[in-house]
């Protein structure tokens, strides 16, 4: 039988590693979206042959534009796990700030540049991890040209933005039967904590669970626009103001989605 193809960001970090090796072990062929080549083929000779890396560059548009253009086959889970959290204000290529471009816009881009190898399976899902620290959005200020950056407050930004906008992107995808969730991985020990300034309390097996459930589960065929935490869905305080929604929505389609 032909394994089922989840393409992943962030399987280098912590949590991403612990990721892949569930979704490998569910019997899928995990490709590994990889800035650095070095650490993406060594992850995947640890993940064994069902493993491979596509290089990408999350704060390059057109780097994103360049996966969804070379990609051959349908694509069955997208998994948007990468996030950074530089403790200095930091542009990418694009010149957009590096939290926004790659912890937000890199998860709607990637979904609008697979959108056809998703879409080529009967159900396909996206699922972007988010966290329950989240808040301080600012909609008129997402790249801290107003506001001084701190990159808590930039990254807490980043996933209150994530959480909003899976609401309008699962909305968006649903005509071609992909679902689209968000979620709180779990707390661990990590170099995004690190630079965060937290420590963490959970394995990154324990971190993957809700991730990888959301992605695998039978019983979640056809659930989509929802905020999971410990397999559970609640209510996201951040989703529920329409207005807001959409206002970010259009911010970040500014940028070129």
């Amino acid at each position: 039988m032909t394994r089922p193809v989840a393409l992943m960001t962030g399987a280098t970090g912590a949590i991403g590693r612990a990721i892949a090796r569930q979704l490998v072990g569910e019997g899928f062929e995990v490709v590994l979206a990889a800035r650095h080549e070095g650490r993406g083929l060594a992850l995947a000779r640890q993940l064994g042959p069902t493993a491979r890396v596509e290089l990408v560059d999350l704060s390059e548009p057109a780097s994103i534009a360049a996966l969804g253009q070379r990609w051959q086959g349908p694509l069955h889970v997208l998994m948007n796990d990468a996030a950074v959290a530089p403790r200095r204000r930091t542009e990418g290529p694009d010149g957009v700030e590096l939290q926004l471009s790659v912890n937000v816009l890199a998860y709607l881009r990637l979904a609008a540049a697979l959108r056809p190898a998703l879409a080529a399976t009967e159900v396909a899902r996206v699922v972007n991890v988010a966290s329950y620290w989240a808040g301080d959005l600012d909609v008129d200020d997402l790249e801290f040209v107003r506001r001084p950056y701190d990159n808590d407050q930039a990254y807490r930004q980043s996933k209150q933005a994530n959480r909003m906008l899976t609401v309008l992107q699962a909305e968006e995808l649903a005509a071609d039967g992909i679902t689209v969730n968000v979620c709180h991985p779990g707390d661990v020990p990590s170099r995004l904590a690190s630079d965060l300034g937290f420590g963490g309390h959970q394995s990154g097996d324990e971190a993957a669970d809700t991730p990888v459930w959301l992605a695998t589960d039978a019983g979640l065929a056809g659930d989509t626009g929802g905020y999971y935490r410990n397999r559970r869905r609640e209510a996201c305080r951040f989703a529920g103001d329409r207005v807001a929604v959409e206002q970010l929505w259009e911010r970040c389609a500014a940028h070129r989605l």
